[in-house]
Formats: structure tokens, sequence, C-alpha cells
């Protein structure tokens, strides 16, 4: 069995072809970008969100190692703000939720601008485009955003979305999980 993070992965691939647009809504430390710049190659976009410049400056040079500058543009700003979205459909959008691992534990996601963020996700996925959400519960806060991001995800109609939460039960210190929203 994969774990969270490499199951949201293989969901992402699965649905994320070359020319593709898709988000990256937390972009940390780049991995999730890169990984999403190499599926969608020098035709498609990433628009890779974090409000922390620090997160914006490892995930560039991390971008720019790999030769995929072209296909990544960074907004230094929150993921709930609507109008720096691609207006294009996406084919899917990744979070990883949290603080910035090796970065101020202070500063975490918050679960009102990530369910704002995931609101206009949900409006701009295209029919067979999925959405990740690698949910971390053991900081201050963590459990209290998963609840909010799990009571929207339940809201969604099942007629046009299928939603899956995907964990381990049986793994000590409150291991992430896996929310993922796809639309049918």
């Amino acid at each position: 069995m994969d774990k969270p993070l490499a199951f949201a992965r293989e969901l992402v691939q699965s649905v994320v072809s070359t020319g593709d647009i898709v988000v990256d809504a937390t972009c940390g430390n780049g991995h999730d970008t890169i990984f999403l710049a190499q599926l969608v190659g020098a035709e498609g976009q990433v628009y890779a969100f974090d409000i922390q410049k620090t997160a914006i400056e490892i995930t560039q040079k991390k971008v720019i190692d790999a030769g995929l500058q072209k296909c990544v543009t960074f907004v230094e700003a929150s993921h709930a703000e609507a109008a720096h979205w691609p207006q294009e459909p996406n084919a899917a959008v990744m979070f990883n939720l949290g603080y910035l691992p090796g970065g101020d534990h202070a500063v975490v996601t918050r679960p009102e601008t990530t369910v704002a963020a995931l609101q206009v996700a949900v409006r701009r996925l295209r029919e067979n485009g999925v959405i990740t959400l690698v949910v971390y519960t053991g900081h201050d806060g963590g459990e209290q955003e998963y609840r909010f991001i799990r009571e929207y995800c339940a809201s969604l109609s099942q007629q046009d979305f299928a939603v899956l939460e995907y964990r381990f039960i049986n793994q000590k210190n409150q291991p992430p999980l896996l929310l993922a929203i796809a639309r049918v």
C-alpha cells in the first residue's frame, strides 16, 4: 500500500498529460512542483503558490536546476486568492498542508484559507480532473483544518464529484492522510 503522498501522485499522474494546466497550491520545498512540471512538460503550465518567500525561492532553485522554469509560474500569495489562479480548466491541483518542512512551524496552512482555495480549485477543475490534499494533523490547528476540509469535501455533490479519504489507521504519531476529489 502506498503512503498518502505517493498515492496522491499516482492519482494525479493518472489524469495529467503533456500540455495540461495544473496547480501546486502549496509549493513548499518544491517536490510537487517538480513532479507536476515533469508531467505537463514544456507545453503545459504549473502554477506554484506559497505565501512564504523562502518556499518560493527554494522551489525556484529546484525548478531552474531541473531545467523546468519555462513551464512554472510562481505565485507568492495565498492560494485562497482566486484572482491568481489560472482561468483555464485545471487538470489537477495538489495541496500538501501543514508547515514548511525545515521552516517556521508557526506558519501553517489555515482552515479558512484552505477551504477558500479548495472552493476555487473545485470550480476550476476540469472533467476527470483531480484534487489531492495531503493533510497533516499533528501540529497546532492541524486537526481543526482536517475537520473543516473534510466537512467541505463531504458536502460536494456525488453527481459531480467522487471524494476519497485514504489513511492508515494503525500508525503512530499522527501520520498524514489523503483526501482526493475527482470531477466525474
